[in-house]
């Protein structure tokens, strides 16, 4: 299964009086923005349904999907009613993202918004991998805050964590490397979310896993950086037990979601991701 892995502090977010842990019941009305960042964990299907909860409730104009490139939002059909439809049309099922199943509600709680594409194009990820985020990103690399270096002790913690959200089972010196493609995608759906604002006046709604929410570090602080005049809310989707402060404007916990152990059998597929990542 694909899966996201879980800066600038985000400037101009719109910050609830006290950032917080809420219910599900809170995002019937959830504080105004002209951007809303709703993570999840992709394969949670509470996640989701809270998302299309709060989707419904926002009305955007636009919607953001980390799942699909822009030639696949291009594909979107006018009707949306048909899931099977829908997901034919996008080629959802070579995709390797989880059941479209889970995510058709988002699209039917906004039927009139536009869908657009933040996934990135084939091979920007390898590119990034082996020049950098800066050199996959393009022209528009520095105001997305792609063209200096992270901070030693950012790249330090960034990549500790990236080995740990890898069941610590990859080759050291391809971490590096998988903190630019983070940097790219969290450059990628900012810029997203900046085009669809253009195009359609906002509210826009980003769907994207709950790494990518992170004020401290995804696409709130991009965007703060990128496109200070648009007010940002990030809401984080947390599994089991979570710690009092979060990099979230506000932030759900819900239950694990069934499935297997994610770290069986990775230290072979790490070995053969950090031989590929290496050209070897």
């Amino acid at each position: 299964m694909r899966a996201g892995v879980l800066g600038l502090v985000a400037l101009v977010a719109v910050t609830p009086a006290c950032a917080a842990e809420i219910g599900a019941g809170a995002l019937d009305h959830l504080p105004p923005a002209d951007v809303v960042i709703l993570g999840e964990v992709h394969d949670n299907p509470s996640h989701h349904r809270n998302q299309a909860r709060a989707v419904a409730a926002i009305g955007p104009r636009a919607l953001v999907f980390e799942m699909l490139t822009e030639a696949q939002a291009a594909r979107m059909p006018a009707d949306r009613r048909d899931a099977g439809r829908v997901a034919r049309a996008l080629g959802w099922d070579r995709s390797g993202w989880p059941d479209f199943a889970m995510y058709h509600p988002i699209l039917l709680a906004a039927p009139a918004a536009r869908v657009f594409g933040g996934d990135l194009p084939s091979g920007a990820v390898a590119q990034s991998l082996q020049d950098g985020a800066a050199a996959a990103f393009g022209a528009e690399a520095a105001p997305y805050g792609l063209a200096e270096p992270l901070d030693p002790a950012d790249q330090s913690a960034r990549e500790a964590e990236m080995q740990a959200a890898h069941c610590d089972a990859l080759p050291p010196e391809v971490l590096p490397g998988m903190v630019e493609a983070q940097r790219l995608r969290d450059a990628t759906l900012a810029r997203a979310v900046v085009r669809a604002w253009r195009q359609s006046g906002g509210p826009v709604v980003l769907i994207a896993g709950t790494g990518h929410a992170r004020t401290d570090r995804g696409v709130p602080a991009v965007l703060a950086r990128a496109a200070p005049e648009l007010s940002v809310l990030a809401v984080g989707q947390i599994e089991g037990a979570a710690a009092p402060v979060q990099p979230f404007d506000l932030w759900i916990v819900t239950g694990v979601a069934p499935r297997g152990d994610p770290c069986a059998g990775f230290g072979i597929r790490a070995a053969i991701i950090g031989r590929s990542q290496l050209g070897g």
